[in-house]
């Protein structure tokens, strides 16, 4: 199940939900960064280091962005996780500051009380809910943006998850998607260049998604029955589900934001693989797109596979990802040519009609998709991450604005997600992944007929 984490967190109290108590602790993100800089600025003045006091505003920033996102979970969790993904596009000298707040917003939130959870269960399952299990374990395995997971036995003896979703958590997700639409400064500072209007607006368009945990379980036991006895990956089967709550088999494994941080090179380059691979094998095996790439839904098992544990963000792809995808990206590598990819990505409605752009820039500015295709094994890493995000944010450099005039059809949406957030997860993992095996097995149109 989603979320699975070795270390206890502290508690705290039920999710608050008055839309005027989470916009003044969502608004004390920005006004607590404007007051540390003017302070900082004080300080330069005085004669202490530029460096010395931007690197303490960075990570008093860091703790109180995390303190703050982690205790409202809902929309501010889930807003923080959604930028960890990015983490490795920073810049060395904010990235360091950032990196374990980011990473820690990937799987881990405060937890609710034992009572909370109780009442939960008894309003999802019954007054009889103990009856399922022959144990259940009231401390936290692992918390995040809208819910959280409790290790348990259940009645036949099978090591179960049980993840059940914080009161409050819908009007919390809206409430802060909202408020978070108006605090772009903050969130600038933190990942510069990444704009949060279109990311935003396609959480919004999510949120009753995942909040239903009916759909989540239906879609996660199609990718289990789509991979099952795979010898590469685990997808826990749900044993039960409510509107709240989903039972499904536990799942031991290393959290891939460890593999991240102490794994070994052999370890980072097959979890690399195995994850890249997952995501673009969804939409023909299962007939969905796992749609929330962030390291918190992954672990490693001991034998080696990789198990899939989040199914709240997924999209439906009955007929696999569509050709246009392969195509344009056969054209941008192979062939080069600017002008048909202007028209290809036209005619699927990326560009609008009235939109100009000068092929070579275009060309050039999807080389991040591209570049990684070239050869049979690619090392993405944080420095190649961060030059392509500065060259495409540089108002010097000729790619400059290109991403402007380019138009998202709301079908590509999560792809689009999708594909920029695995880019950023493999950098964190220091990967050497063969991407275009990846590519030319999965995404239909690569290939030549």
């Amino acid at each position: 199940m989603a979320d699975e984490k070795d270390e206890k967190k502290p508690t705290s109290g039920p999710v608050p939900q008055r839309a005027l108590r989470r916009t003044a602790r969502m608004a004390s993100l920005p006004a607590g960064y404007a007051g540390r800089t003017a302070l900082g600025f004080g300080r330069r003045i005085g004669g202490k280091p530029a460096e010395a006091v931007n690197a303490q505003i960075q990570a008093k920033t860091a703790e109180q962005m995390f303190r703050v996102l982690g205790d409202l979970k809902g929309g501010a969790m889930k807003i923080g996780q959604a930028m960890s993904v990015f983490e490795a596009a920073l810049p060395e000298e904010m990235a360091g500051p950032y990196r374990e707040t980011l990473t820690k917003l990937q799987d881990a939130a405060p937890a609710l009380p034992a009572e909370t959870v109780h009442k939960v269960l008894r309003e999802e399952l019954g007054a009889d809910w103990r009856e399922r299990f022959a144990e259940f374990d009231d401390e936290p395995a692992a918390a995040a943006s809208i819910g959280q997971v409790h290790r348990a036995t259940y009645r036949d003896g099978r090591e179960v998850a049980v993840k059940l979703q914080y009161p409050g958590a819908g009007k919390a997700l809206m409430s802060d998607l909202n408020q978070a639409a108006r605090m772009g400064r903050v969130f600038a500072a933190v990942v510069p260049g990444l704009d949060m209007k279109p990311l935003l607006k396609e959480m919004k368009a999510r949120v009753a998604e995942e909040l239903d945990y009916l759909r989540e379980s239906e879609a996660q036991r199609s990718f289990a029955a789509a991979y099952e006895g795979d010898p590469d990956y685990v997808v826990p089967h749900v044993l039960a589900a409510s509107p709240k709550v989903i039972i499904s088999e536990w799942v031991e494994g290393i959290p891939l934001s460890r593999v991240i941080a102490d794994g070994t090179p052999e370890e980072r380059d097959r979890a690399g693989t195995l994850y890249l691979t997952f995501l673009l094998s969804g939409p023909e095996r299962a007939g969905l797109l796992h749609a929330d790439p962030h390291p918190g839904n992954f672990r490693m098992t001991s034998d080696g596979r990789l198990a899939v544990l989040d199914y709240g963000a997924a999209a439906r792809l009955p007929d696999g990802f569509p050709l246009a995808v392969g195509r344009i990206l056969r054209i941008a590598l192979d062939e080069g040519d600017g002008d048909a990819v202007v028209r290809g990505m036209r005619e699927e409605g990326f560009l609008k009609p009235n939109v100009e752009v000068n092929p070579d820039q275009l060309l050039s500015y999807l080389l991040p998709f591209v570049e990684p295709l070239r050869t049979s094994s690619f090392h993405y890493s944080r420095t190649w991450l961060r030059s392509q995000f500065t060259r495409i944010n540089d108002p010097r450099d000729g790619d400059f604005g290109v991403g402007l005039k380019l138009n998202l059809p709301p079908s590509y949406l999560l792809i689009h997600r999708v594909w920029l957030g695995s880019i950023g997860v493999l950098c964190q993992l220091d990967a050497n992944v063969d991407s275009r095996k990846a590519i030319e097995d999965w995404v239909p149109g690569f290939v030549p007929d």
